[in-house]
């Protein structure tokens, strides 16, 4: 199968620093994508505006985009262990860069919400690719230092892409915030082209599981829009409630297939190990506040406070910048004393900054640097978290089963994103009490208080997020797991 894939460039293949720009390749598709998914956060207040939408139709621009990540990213990377890396990576760089360039191209947000998942096709083929490649590339004494280059890029991504999205709104328009990833993405498959190395090793027989692969996607997603829609149905109408039922017969069928199945998109029986279990609960949760937070902040900013689009983005981006300058500490302290101590003070101080949030959101410029502050504080406590759970996670699993076990974690992640703006959008809709569940127009003191009541469902999460972390139990062995680190992408 090696063969079927381009060689890299003979004069690049040979330098001794070659593996070093493998990572670099890499981690060009990572910052891109974390650009992306913080940029859309600012982006949504301005789309609500563009197409006169509803805030549970907005908000699909980001839930659609994080559903279909949740859903492709076992499949190919079950496809990639079966068929090889590098053409299915180079081919997420051109799905991503095409979906990028009709998003822009959108004359309405039901083809937007389209090309956004087509889009996000394109990401997942590279989320599900780019541990493996920088792990085939580097010796197992550099798979720390690969891993780490990768999150470096992650974490600039993440606190890049709110003020870049913010510049771009207020100066080019809202379409060139999706139009930026095409020259990036461009660059990306040249470089992939001339750099990556050929999939060695790939298995002669193999198996998929298309019955799985076919459940995933209506599960995840059926579930997911009867949080979303619950305000714009009606939570007694057929319609939600037929999509409830809808989905959890798929999730029903999903779960009896991958137990089934020999060789499973999904290992589920990873999940009867308890601290597995309990600390995909607490990662699930974590994400589900953080990205909770991540849609409720922009319109916060732009509809309370009357900030400009960069200046809304440049606030947000204080956020991913203290939590990625807090996840080595983070994983420092996990080293040093189990996932524990860590991971509960994390989820404590992000209590503590929520309730900051809840205090001094009042709509007063006086207040704007104390939630500006509590911004910083819960970036924070994610840092501390975020990277010991992981570790925790991917220490419970047996080598042999790491791959499944990242797989498993990076699915809940992706449906925690989901859940939490799905869940923020449809409590502040409720609190904003309008039938067209808009956010325009309306009085300071209403949007203030349907923040609060947010704030107060993020709260609580955390709070089992922190009460999971103190209940599971003690690693059987020194927790340090490098692999399992970084396996967040």
């Amino acid at each position: 199968m090696a063969g079927k894939e381009p060689p890299p460039l003979p004069a690049i293949a040979r330098l001794k620093s070659y593996r070093w720009f493998v990572v670099g390749t890499v981690c060009i598709g990572a910052c891109m994508g974390q650009i992306d998914a913080s940029m859309t956060q600012v982006l949504l207040p301005r789309l609500e505006v563009e197409f006169g939408a509803r805030l549970s139709s907005v908000s699909w621009v980001a839930v659609a985009y994080l559903l279909a990540m949740a859903s492709f990213t076992p499949i190919f990377g079950r496809l990639a262990d079966m068929f090889g890396r590098k053409l299915l990576y180079l081919g997420g760089f051109l799905l991503f860069i095409i979906g990028s360039g009709l998003c822009g191209f959108a004359t309405d947000l039901p083809t937007l919400i389209f090309f956004r998942i087509l889009q996000s096709v394109g990401a997942a083929l590279l989320t599900s690719n780019s541990i493996a490649i920088v792990v085939m590339a580097t010796g197992p004494e550099e798979h720390g230092r690969g891993l780490g280059l990768q999150s470096a890029a992650q974490a600039i991504g993440l606190g890049a892409g709110p003020a870049i999205g913010g510049l771009i709104l207020d100066t080019l328009g809202w379409q060139w915030a999706f139009w930026i990833n095409v020259p990036m993405g461009l660059i990306g498959i040249l470089l992939g082209w001339l750099t990556l190395p050929q999939t060695k090793s790939l298995p002669s027989t193999s198996r998929f599981d298309w019955y799985g692969a076919l459940l995933i996607a209506p599960a995840l997603t059926a579930v997911v829009a009867v949080l979303n829609e619950g305000h714009a149905w009606g939570f007694t109408s057929p319609a939600l409630i037929g999509c409830l039922f809808f989905g959890i017969l798929c999730l029903v069928l999903f779960v009896r297939a991958e137990r089934r199945a020999t060789a499973p998109l999904l290992d589920l029986h990873l999940l009867t190990k308890r601290a597995f279990l309990l600390g995909n609960a607490a990662n699930f949760l974590s994400y589900a506040v953080l990205f909770g937070v991540f849609f409720l902040i922009p319109f916060v900013l732009v509809r309370i406070y009357d900030d400009s689009a960069l200046a809304a983005g440049l606030r947000l981006s204080i956020l991913p910048i203290t939590l990625g300058l807090l996840a080595p500490v983070g994983g420092a302290l996990y080293d040093r004393l189990g996932a524990r101590t860590p991971t509960s003070c994390g989820m404590l101080i992000c209590i503590a900054s929520l309730a900051m949030i809840y205090a001094f959101l009042d709509g007063s410029a006086e207040n704007l640097p104390l939630v500006t502050l509590a911004l910083a504080i819960f970036g924070v406590g994610q840092g501390l978290f975020i990277s010991p759970n992981t570790s925790a996670i991917m220490s419970t699993a047996p080598p042999e089963q790491t791959g499944q076990a990242g797989s498993v974690l990076n699915v809940v992640r992706l449906i925690g994103m989901s859940t939490g703006i799905a869940g923020a959008s449809t409590l502040f809709a409720l609190g904003l009490g309008r039938a067209d569940g808009s956010t325009l127009d309306l009085p300071t003191a209403s949007l203030v208080a349907a923040s609060r009541e947010v704030i107060l469902l993020l709260g609580g999460l955390a709070a089992l997020a922190g009460l999971i972390s103190l209940l599971r139990p003690a690693p059987p062995q020194a927790p340090r797991t490098d692999a399992g680190r970084y396996v967040s992408e």
